[in-house]
C-alpha cells in the first residue's frame, strides 16, 4: 500500500535518503505521490533532480508515475527500477548516489547566483553547501515555519 504525504504539510524525504541505493529516489517517490493527490505544495515531480534519477536509469516520467498510481510500495518501485531502463550494476548506483550527495550550484553559470543568495539566506556558505543540504535546511525552515 502506498504511504501519501501530504507535502503542504510536511516536506517530503531527504534527497540523500537512499532506497535501493539510488539517491533522489525517496524524494521523488513522495513528491510523485503527493502529485497524485494534489498535495505538493511548492515542490514539484519531475523537477530536475527526478529527471537525473529518470535519466540516469532510462525511463520514462509518465512510467514512473503510472507505477505510482498504481499504489506501488517503495519496495515495488525500487524492483520496477531494477527490472526497467538501462541496468545498473550496484556499484554504478552507488557511485552515481555519492556524486549526486556532492552536487553544488556554487559557480554554476546559470544557478549560481541564485544559489548563493538563497544559501546565504539559510545561514549557509554556498562556496560549502551541496545542493542536498540546501535543500535540506530549505524544507527544514520551510515546515519550522509553517509549524
Amino acid at each position: 500500500m502506498k504511504n501519501t504525504i501530504d507535502l503542504t504539510k510536511e516536506a517530503p524525504r531527504s534527497p540523500r535518503h537512499r532506497l535501493g541505493g539510488y539517491s533522489l529516489m525517496a524524494r521523488m517517490i513522495d513528491k510523485g505521490r503527493a502529485s497524485l493527490d494534489n498535495k505538493t505544495g511548492e515542490y514539484h515531480y519531475a523537477c530536475p533532480l527526478d529527471q537525473a534519477l529518470f535519466g540516469f536509469k532510462a525511463v520514462a516520467v509518465d512510467e514512473v508515475l503510472a507505477l505510482l498510481r498504481s499504489g506501488a510500495t517503495d519496495e515495488e518501485v525500487i524492483a520496477w527500477f531494477g527490472s526497467h531502463g538501462d541496468s545498473k550494476s550496484a556499484e554504478e548506483i552507488s557511485s552515481w548516489s555519492d556524486q549526486v550527495d556532492n552536487w553544488t550550484m556554487y559557480g554554476d553559470p546559470e544557478k549560481g547566483e541564485w544559489f548563493a543568495g538563497e544559501c546565504t539566506k539559510l545561514g549557509l556558505d554556498p562556496a560549502t553547501t551541496t545542493l542536498a543540504e540546501f535543500l535540506e535546511a530549505d524544507d527544514a525552515v520551510t515546515f519550522a515555519i509553517a509549524a
